[in-house]
């Protein structure tokens, strides 16, 4: 029979196709699911809460925050606050807070008010995007506005957060606060407070917390060990880098170890542990791959480095797919080689790694232009330069000035100038220019030419209309093409 044609008010064909559309959801047949949807509404049977519930949580779960999120703003019905929650933690999962926020801002205008579940959800996505600021205001919000006292979720995550902030003082102030509302920290707590203490280099502090979190009752985990090694490794202090008994070290440990030791130097034992671990069936990652070629490039030992570099990256080692290096394993080779004074090897890593599809970074381009620009090759320097401002990458004053003061005879500087004018730059021209004029250097009438036409092109008329006035009183005459550009310029502006 059709729902309207029930004798009870609930008809049991909703029963019948809730429960479908359940089980199409719970295989993850979302389409299949939606299909019978639809179908139950052109039979004349309404879907209910439990229907709308169903199909929202399966879209959220899978990743579809904006269907879940157009199937709750179309239900006919008054949603529940699971509803609500389901679709704000799809949100959070998919790291789009700020839609997140605006769902949990439907809540009230829904006539419901947020609990803690929304609460938790909403501060554990902030934290994770690392907005502490947001996270501690929604927390202080929580109990202020709705009378919800926050839970052992809702600290940890802003203790773990406040932790990776760097402020330390924040995380033990809310760990004690958690204490005093008589919530008990739980081991991912501690082993939050506990790595914040290991970052600060306060390894005392942190073991003192070991202690406590035993005495709690809390077995630590590998977990918890590997957080304490690291901070007995960054210390340098290798002799507390060791797992106790009843503890298995896992690949992070030996990772962790191997990378201490580099630090140190000390590479004999680094690469015996590299070695070890690789017989356990526990190859390390890309980073100890780093510290290692990192160290051997420190020695000087580059054919050694190169070499390990190439087993990372071609699968030698028995890495199933092998590991793929990053801007940073690239740089440390990069910057080994310029120091030898091998820029023809650096720039082929830079292009092997571009080729990779691997963005170099700021770094990458500062070291590679000081290495060109001790070879004096300022040309390909200039080239490098240009393609670090279209990558987004801006170099350090150090790089910048090092530039300049090898291009302030004149000539280059100028060429450099155009360059930036050419493609709109004009924040960098500027710099060029006043870095040149600061080195007792004449503006010649090429480079105000360029100057004022970009300024012109860029909407700073009167910046080009300021280098117009001062190339006057300098005696040089704009060509037809700068004024031309001047009088488009004015024009936008409304002047004449």
């Amino acid at each position: 029979c059709l729902c309207g044609d029930a004798p009870s008010s609930v008809s049991p064909n909703i029963y019948a196709y809730n429960i479908l559309i359940s089980g199409l959801c719970s295989t993850g047949n979302l389409h299949g699911a939606f299909a019978l949807f639809q179908d139950m509404e052109a039979r004349g049977c309404s879907p209910n809460l439990v229907t709308y519930n169903t199909l929202i949580d399966a879209y959220a779960k899978s990743g579809r925050a904006h269907e879940a999120l157009r199937l709750l703003e179309s239900i006919p019905l008054r949603p529940n606050l699971v509803i609500f929650n389901s679709v704000v933690n799809a949100f959070c999962r998919e790291r789009r807070l700020k839609e997140a926020e605006t769902v949990f801002d439907k809540v009230r205008l829904a006539g419901l008010v947020p609990d803690s579940i929304t609460y938790n959800t909403l501060v554990h996505g902030w934290c994770l995007e690392g907005n502490v600021h947001r996270a501690l205001a929604l927390h202080s919000k929580m109990a202020a506005r709705d009378g919800l006292v926050p839970n052992v979720v809702t600290y940890t995550s802003l203790i773990a957060a406040v932790c990776k902030s760097g402020n330390l003082r924040k995380a033990v102030e809310l760990f004690d606060k958690m204490r005093e509302r008589r919530l008990r920290p739980n081991g991912v707590t501690y082993t939050a407070l506990i790595d914040g203490f290991c970052k600060q280099g306060n390894i005392e502090e942190a073991y003192s917390l070991l202690l406590e979190m035993t005495n709690s009752g809390f077995s630590p985990c590998v977990i918890t060990y590997n957080v304490l090694i690291n901070g007995w490794c960054r210390e340098g202090r290798m002799a507390g880098s060791i797992c106790p008994k009843g503890i298995t070290p896992d690949i992070v440990t030996c990772c962790t170890i191997i990378t201490g030791y580099c630090k140190l130097g000390d590479l004999d034992t680094a690469f015996s542990l590299f070695h070890e671990s690789m017989d356990k069936g526990m190859p390390p990652d890309a980073v100890t791959y780093s510290s290692l070629i990192q160290g051997l490039c420190e020695e000087r030992r580059l054919s050694e480095a190169h070499h390990l570099f190439e087993q990372m990256v071609n699968n030698r080692m028995g890495i199933a797919g092998g590991l793929h290096p990053d801007s940073f394993t690239y740089t440390i080779l990069i910057d080994a080689y310029c120091r030898e004074g091998e820029v023809g090897r650096a720039l082929n890593l830079h292009d092997e790694m571009v080729n990779r599809g691997i963005l170099a970074d700021v770094v990458t381009y500062s070291v590679l232009i000081n290495g060109l620009v001790k070879k004096a090759r300022t040309k390909v320097a200039k080239q490098l330069l240009f393609r670090m401002f279209h990558d987004g990458s801006i170099p350090p004053e150090i790089t910048y000035d090092q530039l300049i003061g090898r291009w302030s005879d004149g000539d280059s500087g100028v060429a450099l100038m155009k360059g930036f004018c050419m493609k709109g730059l004009m924040s960098e021209a500027d710099r060029v220019y006043r870095s040149m004029v600061e080195k007792h250097w004449k503006p010649t009438e090429a480079a105000y030419n360029a100057m004022i036409r970009g300024h012109s092109r860029g909407g700073s008329i009167w910046k080009a209309l300021e280098l117009y006035r001062e190339m006057r009183g300098s005696g040089y005459i704009p060509n037809i093409i700068s004024v031309i550009a001047l009088i488009k310029g004015l024009s936008y502006e409304g002047r004449s």
